[in-house]
């Protein structure tokens, strides 16, 4: 028993570093987006419609793809796999992603169809600029069916995670990078001879990069035994315990959504840029939390899921604590980095073109107010999975409340001193009450 925690270190650092290794990659070809885009259009007028566009569906993208579908798929394709065989296994994949097509399809055309509504919802202030009202709710249509694909891509991912494939499914993001970049870069010097601004050519490459992010896995996902079907059976035991433990997570997840659209809809009121900004800053700190929080969720969630399916809770604890301490002796260090080496961190990335001075300090000090909260942020992509593979949805629902009310809270308090930068602090001031939250119950719990 002593030996517990060492081999589930072991084993979570293994599986994390392939995690890593691929995510890494990934969050560089972003980094690389990003610059393209503070290159072309710097912080204002276009990139803040992009920001709101591109923030719309992704809105939805965590609760079709990766949030409360994956973790509940992995939950019951895990449990299947162990007491249902692999035919019947099989079976629920299809049926999953056939239902999962079905309903964000119609998800997609509606959102199609009602984007200006949804856009003067999000950011009603932009109907105070001329154009960037109608050109927020374009690149919203066209961006949208990013939605399925993602979606789609996301249990795909799940089903290789659950057969011990990680490196692959991970790297997937590399690949809507790569298309992002290189079909948006080339479509932004077509779109102005279709009298079109040129920052819609990125919105083009968005899709084209989603498209590119499923079907690289394709060759993987045949390889490890899965052949596509027609399945539609709304009373499949599997298919109907996915959603039991979905829709409470889906509740939880909507306040975090909630939470976003507090965020655009009070950084939509500040001077225009704020959320260029915001988004500037927000992507670079995603680098260290997608690098160790989301590898380490990513790694994890199958083993939890392993150990709950069998009742060997010092197991799970052990796995839990292993993670936790991973996370925490990396982000710390990260953090504080971040905040030392904001602003010629920013500069050396951002400012080229169109990115001012102006634009370095004001991302900068969002970064820092980020960093704030990345050993929180990273906690809670390790904790909340746990609780689904506890089959507990309510604790991280409570949770969710509890960070929108403190997020309301503190940026009504702060918005008009602080501006922009009010929305960062607020960020990670609530998630930090999310994650000392859910380390108590789990305490008590385990």
């Amino acid at each position: 028993m002593s030996q517990s925690a060492p081999n589930h270190t072991e084993t979570i650092a293994r599986a994390a570093g392939t995690v890593s290794v691929a995510v890494f990659a990934s969050r560089i070809l972003g980094l690389v987006r990003e610059q393209v885009f503070a290159a072309l259009f710097g912080a204002g007028f276009a990139f803040d419609a992009f920001v709101v566009a591109y923030r719309i569906p992704n809105l939805l993208r965590d609760l079709f793809a990766e949030g409360a579908l994956s973790a509940a798929f992995v939950t019951v394709f895990t449990e299947s796999q162990e007491r249902r065989g692999a035919e019947r296994t099989w079976r629920l994949a299809n049926n999953v992603l056939v239902c999962l097509a079905l309903l964000v399809g119609g998800v997609t055309l509606l959102g199609i169809i009602f984007a200006p509504e949804l856009v003067g919802l999000m950011a009603r202030d932009f109907a105070h600029v001329p154009g960037k009202l109608g050109l927020t709710s374009l690149m919203t249509r066209i961006m949208f069916p990013f939605l399925l694909l993602i979606s789609l891509a996301a249990v795909v991912m799940g089903i290789l995670n659950t057969k011990g494939k990680f490196f692959i499914p991970s790297l997937a993001s590399s690949f809507f990078n790569l298309g992002a970049i290189v079909a948006g870069v080339g479509l932004t010097f077509i779109a102005p001879f279709f009298g079109l601004h040129p920052i819609v050519g990125m919105a083009c490459g968005v899709l084209i990069g989603g498209l590119l992010q499923l079907v690289c896995q394709a060759p993987l996902l045949f390889k490890v035994g899965f052949r596509p079907a027609w399945v539609l059976d709304l009373q499949d035991e599997g298919l109907r315990r996915i959603f039991k433990l979905m829709l409470p997570a889906v509740v939880g997840l909507s306040a975090t959504q909630v939470n976003i659209f507090i965020n655009t809809f009070y950084a939509a009121s500040c001077p225009q840029g704020s959320l260029s900004w915001l988004n500037y800053a927000y992507r670079l700190f995603h680098l260290p939390m997608g690098l160790f929080g989301v590898a380490l969720s990513i790694a994890t969630l199958p083993l939890f899921s392993r150990h709950a399916a069998i009742h060997d809770f010092p197991a799970l604890k052990a796995a839990l604590r292993s993670s936790l301490s991973l996370a925490l002796q990396v982000t710390i260090p990260a953090a504080l980095g971040l905040v030392f080496l904001a602003r010629p961190i920013i500069a050396l990335i951002y400012q080229h073109g169109h990115f001012t001075a102006l634009d370095t300090q004001q991302t900068a000090a969002a970064l820092c107010w980020y960093a704030l909260g990345l050993f929180a942020f990273a906690g809670v992509k390790i904790m909340v999975p746990v609780f689904y593979a506890l089959n507990d949805t309510r604790v991280p629902v409570i949770g969710s409340f509890l960070t929108v009310a403190a997020n309301l809270l503190i940026i009504n308090f702060t918005l008009a001193p602080m501006q922009h930068l009010a929305i960062a602090l607020s960020t990670s001031l609530s998630t930090c009450v999310n994650f000392f939250f859910l380390g108590a119950m789990l305490y008590h719990k385990l």
